[in-house]
């Protein structure tokens, strides 16, 4: 599946897990965030878990996540798997786009914590610099 979306030019793939019971009203608010920024939107995964891959494209645009439209239809994508009792992350770990995110899902004690064990066991930073701590 992923390989067949992104060849028809899904280029951002975000990996999110919300309860199972609530992949309905996550896929309709999908839908529904894609008419309010201006996006297409295909949604498949391993609904036995609630991980929902979600990937998106964008007419006359590059793709990239780096795009302010796009940004912020993310962030509005990330409240709402917040908001269901879900995460922006599941098996595939926040890396360069959830990264800007993770304040929706992780209050700044948690965010202080991970950042002083990442320094407890890689004080150089050299293990995945950049990757989700700056």
């Amino acid at each position: 599946m992923a390989e067949a979306v992104k060849m028809n030019g899904y280029l951002i793939e975000e990996d999110t897990v919300v309860p199972r019971a609530a992949l309905p009203a996550l896929i309709r608010g999908v839908k529904a965030l894609g008419q309010q920024y201006n996006f297409d939107a295909v949604c498949y995964g391993h609904a036995g878990d609630g991980n929902l891959h979600i990937r998106i494209k964008t007419s006359g645009a590059s793709g990239s996540f780096l795009e302010p439209a796009i940004q912020e239809g993310l962030r509005a994508l990330f409240e709402l798997v917040s908001n269901l009792g879900g995460t922006i992350s599941a098996e595939h770990g926040i890396g360069l786009v959830q990264k800007r995110y993770m304040d929706i899902v992780m209050n700044e004690t948690q965010l202080r914590l991970m950042r002083e064990i990442k320094k407890v066991f890689d004080p150089n930073n050299i293990l995945n610099a950049g990757k989700i701590f700056d």
